[in-house]
């Protein structure tokens, strides 16, 4: 990939239709070789483009989820301890114990961060970074800087050429400034209209010009209001999914009263969009 529109072609081909912003930050993060931190509301397309990237690569995609309370062992690597005790047994049975062959690479449970180490290059995809704590931020961060990890018993294990490493914030609680200087950042928000339509359309290709458009214009109309969790693209994707399900070609009242469920996902939301009138 030479410039960012031919980037932004390869994504196209894809399926996932990226602004001239998205399209340069991800441009810049391979040719400088920088983790991407995006960061935006649920819905906006942050892993979605991770998933694209990769298939635009034709490189393999890593994820690693996480989740309050996720350690090194849980996203780097674990020993896989029956093996190993099977293997002591053998090595007993013939009366030759070496417990340094314990520690060879058959027994390494490889997790996402030594996965994408190993098999680089490939994308890295760390999903809702702002879900782990402070302790992982900084472990993780120095996994970043040096593409490598030291394991004890083992050796260190470095990529021969770095991952693309694309982290996602929902902005649940603020990431430290130490891991975005590492980073390029990007701020996605809510794709506009047209481009809502035009992706309601490449993803689903049943779908008319008119309704999608209506959908578009309703989801748009939805994230005005104060809700608890405005619908992202997913939830435009679902509801008009679900209409045509149904067999509608129009979105009026009715079809949105029986369709509600699609696009939003708390009962407040649900009963703050019945008081401003569906039929608006």
């Amino acid at each position: 990939m030479d410039s960012p529109s031919e980037l932004a072609s390869g994504l196209d081909a894809t399926g996932y239709l990226p602004d001239s912003g998205i399209a340069t930050a991800a441009f810049l993060a391979l040719r400088m070789g920088r983790p991407l931190f995006l960061e935006g509301e649920p819905g906006t397309g942050k892993t979605s483009l991770a998933l694209a990237l990769s298939s635009a690569l034709d490189v393999p995609l890593i994820r690693l989820q996480c989740h309050e309370g996720i350690d090194a062992t849980q996203a780097l690597y674990d020993w896989d301890f029956p093996r190993q005790l099977m293997h002591l047994r053998v090595l007993e049975a013939a009366g030759s114990v070496d417990e340094a062959s314990l520690y060879t690479r058959r027994f390494l449970l490889a997790r996402p961060l030594l996965q994408a180490l190993e098999e680089a290059p490939c994308v890295l995809l760390v999903d809702e970074i702002d879900r782990a704590d402070d302790e992982f931020e900084a472990f993780l961060l120095e996994v970043l800087s040096e593409n490598a990890v030291s394991i004890p018993e083992f050796g260190v294990v470095r990529a021969a050429t770095p991952p693309l490493v694309v982290l996602t914030s929902n902005r649940t609680r603020e990431v430290h400034d130490a891991l975005k200087r590492r980073c390029l950042y990007h701020w996605l928000e809510h794709p506009s209209m047209e481009r809502e339509v035009a992706i309601l359309r490449r993803r689903l290709p049943d779908l008319s010009e008119r309704l999608a458009e209506e959908v578009a214009k309703a989801v748009h109309r939805l994230r005005s209001l104060e809700l608890m969790k405005p619908p992202g693209v997913a939830e435009s994707l679902d509801w008009a999914q679900a209409l045509l399900a149904l067999g509608k070609s129009t979105l009026d009242a009715e079809a949105a009263a029986a369709t509600l469920g699609a696009v939003l996902k708390y009962r407040e939301d649900a009963e703050r969009a019945l008081r401003s009138g569906l039929a608006g």
